[in-house]
C-alpha cells in the first residue's frame, strides 16, 4: 500500500483475472472505507481466500516494475526501515495512484439558499467555497478561514444544504492523437466541396496525418473531417503519442580527443564493463573534462549491449548534461526528474521500459529507472547533498546507484571536483578504486584565488560591507575587458534579519521559530520553511508600530546595489526566487551563455556544474555562512561549495580569477579551498570525524519527533531516549553491540509549521546493530501507546542536522 504502513496486505484475487496478474501490477483493492491503488508485490495459495476482501479492479496491462526493480526497492525498504509501499510509490512517476476521496457538494438547496440570503457569514462563506463542482474535504480543512469542522459540516448536511460524495481522482494516461488518412474508395472530385477536396489532396500525397498537422494546411479541419469521417470520405483513428519534454533538437557531435589522464581512467574503467561489479571513484578537478569520460564510457556500455544511467544532483544542471548526450545519443536517452509533468514523466518512463531508451539522465529519482541490463551507472557531483531524499523515505541516491550496480553486474563510476569524506573514505579502504584527473583540458590552468580577511569591513555600510576593494577592482577590470562575473552568495531574498527599531523585537514566523525574510520585489516577509508570508508594510506584531528595519544582505539586495553600482552593467540573479517557473532557468543560462548577463548573482544554484566559458571572475561575498551551522559536516560542506564555485571561474580560453571574502580566513576548509587541495582537507577533517566516532568513521541513524504540542512532543522523544539506552545496553544476540544514544535534544529550529522538532541521534560501527535498537525501540513505543500524534521519522544516514 502506498501508505505509511509496514505490512504487505492479503487480497483475494477473483478467477477471471488469474491469468493477468502478476507481479508491478496495480490493483484497485477496498481498504477501510476507501478504494485505493495497492502495488502486487506477490501470491500465495495457502491464504484462506473466505477471510480476505476481493481485488476491484487490475489497472495495468504491463507491469509497472520488474522483479529487479522490486529487489532493490525491497533492499531499500530494509535498509532506510521505511515501508515498501512508500518505496514504491516514491519510485514510480507521480499521478499513478487511483483513489477515492471525500468531496463536499453543494446541493440545489444549497445554492438557493445561498441566493436567498438564509445561508450567510460563516456558513455562506463555506457553501461559496465549494464552487460548481465542489470541494475535496482534505482542502477545506487546510482553510482555517472557512471554520470546516467536523460538527459545522453536520449541522449544514443536516439542513440538506450540502452532500459528501466519494469520487476518484484522475490518474495520469498515455496521451493519444487524432489521425486522419483518406477512405478506401475516394469519392467523386464533383461531389465534394473545394475545402474538402483540399484535405483529401492533402492526405493522397501523405497517405495520413495527425488532424493537428491537417489544420496547418486546411484551417477548417477539426469541423470538416468529423463530418468527411462520417460520409466515409476520410478515416479517423486514434494512436499513441509521447509527450516530449527534451525540447528543440540539437546538433550531433563526435567524441573528443581525450587527454593522457582521460584514456587512463576510460581505459582502467572499460576492463571492468560487461565483466562483473565494480566501483569507481573518480576526483577531478572543476573543468578536467570528467563529463567527455562520462560519453565516451556510455559508448562503450553501450557497444556491449547494455545500457546506461547517468545521475545528477539538480534538475538545474540536466539540462546541459541532457544536452551533451543527445548530442552524441540522439534519441536513445530519456529524462527522469521531478520537474517534468506527470504525463511526460510518466511517457518516459514507458519509453525506458519499452526500450525505446537505453541511457537515462536524471535527479535522483531516477536512480529508480526501468531500465534492464544496465552496464554503466555514472553519478556526477556525487558529494552532493541533493542526493538524499529529505522526505520519507530517506534515501540515497548516490549509496543507491552502488547497490544498484552491485545487484545487476554493472560499474557505478562516482565523479566530483570534490569527492564526499565518505567516498574517499571509501577509497582509502579499498571499498572503492580512486582514479584522479589533475589537470585541466587543455591545459587550462585553475583559477588564482585569493582570500580577502573582510574583518575591516565590518564597520562600513551598505554595498561597501559586503563588497571589499579587492573585488570592487576586481569587477571594474572584467567588466572593462568585455568577460562576465559571478557572485556567489548563498542566501536568497533581499534581507534576512527583520527587526523593529520601536521595540527591538525581531520579526519571526507565525508558525516557525525562525526570521522572516524580506522579498522586495513580492513587497512581502516570508517564511523559507513554511511558506508564510505577510506583506511588507504591516506593522511589528508586538508594539504594533511600523518601525521594522530589515538588516543583512540577500541575492536580491545584493542584485540591486550592483546594479546601482554598475550602471552599464546587466545584471541578473539566479536562485530558487528566479527559476520557479518552468522553463526559466533553461532561458536564463541561455542568456548567460550568449554574452547577454555580465553579472550573475546566485545562490549554490550557481556552483554546481555549470560550465560558462566567458566567466573569468569569481566573487564569493561571504565564505562563511555554512561554517556555524550546528552540524558535524559544516566544515566538509563548506570546503566543497566554496571549491566548486571557484571552479565555475577560467574554462574558456581566459585565466581565471576567484576573489574570496571570509571573516575566518585561517580555517582549515577556506585554505583547502584556495589551494583547490582535496588530500590536504581529507587529511583533517577525517581525523576529528575518527577521534569523535563521527561518519564515515561510524554509522548513524537520526529519529525526528515532531508534534503539535511541544509537552507531548518532549515526553515522547524523553522516553525514546530512555527506551535507546536500555536496548543499547542490553543487545538481542550474542554479537556485541555498541551503539552510543545521543540526546534526544530539540532540534536547531524547534518549530516548522507548528510542529514542535525533537531528534535523537544513535551511532555505531554496525547498522545492523543501529538497526536493532531502533526496531525495538518503535515496536516498545508501540506496545506503550506512543501518541499518535506525535510523528517518529527513521532517517539512516542523515546529512542534515537541522
Amino acid at each position: 500500500m502506498p501508505l505509511p504502513l509496514h505490512q504487505p496486505y492479503t487480497y483475494r484475487l477473483p478467477e477471471r483475472w488469474w491469468a493477468e496478474a502478476a507481479v508491478g501490477k496495480r490493483a484497485l483493492i477496498p481498504f477501510g472505507n476507501r478504494r485505493m491503488t495497492g502495488y502486487i508485490v506477490g501470491g500465495s495459495r495457502t491464504v484462506d481466500s473466505k477471510a480476505t476482501k476481493a481485488v476491484l479492479d487490475l489497472l495495468d496491462e504491463e507491469p509497472l516494475f520488474t522483479d529487479e526493480q522490486l529487489t532493490l526497492f525491497r533492499w531499500v525498504a530494509h535498509y532506510y526501515m521505511a515501508p515498501l509501499g512508500e518505496v514504491i510509490a516514491t519510485a514510480l512517476p507521480a499521478g499513478l495512484e487511483l483513489r477515492d476521496a471525500i468531496t463536499i457538494c453543494l446541493t440545489e438547496a444549497g445554492r438557493v439558499a445561498l441566493a436567498d440570503g438564509r445561508a450567510s457569514g460563516r456558513d455562506g462563506a463555506l457553501l461559496a467555497a465549494l464552487g460548481k463542482d465542489g470541494c475535496r474535504l482534505t482542502r477545506l480543512t487546510k482553510r482555517p478561514e472557512l471554520s470546516a469542522t467536523e460538527s459545522a459540516l453536520k449541522r449544514l448536511e443536516a439542513c440538506g444544504w450540502l452532500t459528501r460524495r466519494r469520487r476518484f481522482n484522475q490518474p495520469v494516461h498515455y496521451k493519444t492523437e487524432r489521425v486522419v488518412a483518406p477512405a478506401m474508395r475516394l469519392p467523386s472530385a464533383a461531389k465534394v466541396s473545394p475545402a474538402r477536396r483540399r484535405i483529401l489532396a492533402v492526405l493522397s500525397d501523405a497517405g495520413q496525418m495527425p488532424l493537428k498537422e491537417l489544420k496547418a494546411h486546411c484551417p477548417t479541419a477539426y469541423n470538416l473531417v468529423p463530418k468527411m469521417a462520417a460520409a466515409a470520405q476520410v478515416q479517423v483513428t486514434r494512436r499513441r503519442v509521447w509527450r516530449d519534454p527534451l525540447g528543440d533538437a540539437v546538433e550531433p557531435d563526435t567524441p573528443l580527443r581525450l587527454t593522457r589522464e582521460q584514456t587512463a581512467v576510460v581505459e582502467t574503467v572499460q576492463e571492468r564493463l560487461g565483466v562483473g561489479f565494480d566501483t569507481f571513484l573518480l576526483s577531478g578537478v572543476t573543468g578536467s573534462g570528467k563529463t567527455e569520460v562520462y560519453l565516451q564510457l556510455a559508448q562503450k556500455a553501450l557497444d556491449r549491449g547494455r545500457t546506461v544511467l547517468v545521475l545528477v544532483p539538480e534538475i538545474a544542471l540536466i539540462t546541459q548534461t541532457e544536452h551533451r548526450f543527445r548530442a552524441r545519443f540522439g534519441d536513445r536517452i530519456a529524462v527522469l526528474h521531478s520537474g517534468l509533468s506527470k504525463g511526460e514523466r510518466f511517457d518516459q518512463w514507458q519509453r525506458v521500459q519499452a526500450g525505446h531508451a537505453a541511457v537515462v539522465i536524471g535527479a535522483r529519482s531516477a536512480i529508480f529507472a526501468p531500465l534492464t541490463n544496465i552496464g554503466l551507472i555514472v553519478v556526477d557531483e556525487e558529494h552532493d547533498a541533493s542526493y538524499k531524499q529529505d522526505t520519507p523515505p530517506f534515501y540515497n541516491a548516490r549509496d543507491l546507484a552502488v547497490v544498484r550496480a552491485k545487484q545487476n553486474d554493472a560499474v557505478a563510476l562516482l565523479g566530483s571536483a570534490t569527492p564526499s569524506l565518505a567516498s574517499e573514505f571509501n577509497a582509502t579502504q579499498g571499498k572503492y578504486h580512486l582514479l584522479r584527473l589533475k589537470q585541466r583540458v587543455r591545459r587550462r590552468t585553475l583559477p588564482e584565488i585569493t582570500v580577502v580577511d573582510m574583518a575591516p569591513q565590518r564597520i562600513k555600510r551598505g554595498l561597501d560591507r559586503w563588497i571589499s576593494p579587492e573585488l570592487d577592482t576586481a569587477l571594474r577590470d572584467t567588466l572593462t575587458r568585455g568577460e562576465q562575473a559571478l557572485l556567489f552568495l548563498n542566501r536568497r531574498g533581499y534581507a534576512y534579519f527583520p527587526i523593529c527599531t520601536a521595540c527591538g523585537e525581531t520579526l519571526t514566523c507565525k508558525h516557525c521559530d525562525i526570521t522572516l525574510t524580506l522579498h522586495q520585489r513580492s513587497n512581502a516577509y516570508r517564511c523559507h520553511y513554511c511558506g508564510f508570508s505577510r506583506a511588507a508594510m504591516a506593522p511589528c506584531p508586538n508594539c504594533g508600530q511600523t518601525a521594522l528595519k530589515a538588516l543583512g544582505t540577500g541575492t536580491e539586495k545584493l542584485e540591486a546595489g550592483l546594479a546601482a553600482r554598475f550602471p552599464e552593467a546587466r545584471v541578473a540573479r539566479m536562485d530558487r526566487d528566479t527559476t520557479r517557473r518552468k522553463g526559466s532557468l533553461v532561458r536564463l543560462l541561455k542568456r548567460l551563455r550568449k554574452g547577454e548577463i555580465d553579472l550573475l548573482v546566485g545562490t549554490q544554484m550557481v556552483a554546481k556544474g555549470h560550465d560558462f566559458p566567458n566567466i573569468t571572475l569569481v566573487g564569493v561575498i561571504c565564505a562563511d555562512l555554512s561554517l556555524s551551522l550546528p552540524d558535524f559536516r559544516a566544515s566538509e560542506s563548506t570546503f566543497q561549495l566554496l571549491a566548486q564555485v571557484a571552479g565555475r571561474a577560467g574554462r574558456g580560453e581566459r585565466p581565471g580569477q576567484v576573489i574570496l571574502q571570509t571573516f575566518t580566513p585561517n580555517h582549515f576548509s577556506i585554505q583547502a579551498a584556495r589551494r583547490q587541495d582535496v588530500a590536504q582537507f581529507y587529511r583533517k577533517e577525517i581525523a576529528f570525524r575518527r577521534d569523535l566516532a563521527y561518519p564515515p568513521c561510524a554509522r548513524m541513524i537520526q529519529l525526528r519527533f515532531s508534534g503539535r504540542s511541544a509537552a507531548t512532543t518532549a515526553e515522547t522523544a524523553a522516553r525514546a531516549g530512555e527506551l535507546a539506552r536500555r536496548f543499547a545496553r542490553a543487545p538481542a544476540s550474542n554479537t556485541p553491540m555498541d551503539p552510543i544514544v545521543l540526546g534526544p535534544i530539540e532540534a536547531p529550529v524547534a518549530r516548522i509549521a507548528d510542529r514542535y522538532r525533537w531528534q535523537l541521534l544513535l551511532k555505531g560501527q554496525r547498522i545492523a546493530d543501529l538497526h536493532r535498537v531502533v526496531q525495538r525501540l518503535l515496536t516498545a513505543l508501540h506496545k506503550e501507546g506512543q501518541d499518535r500524534r506525535v510523528r517518529i521519522r527513521v532517517d539512516v544516514d542523515p546529512l542534515k542536522m537541522m
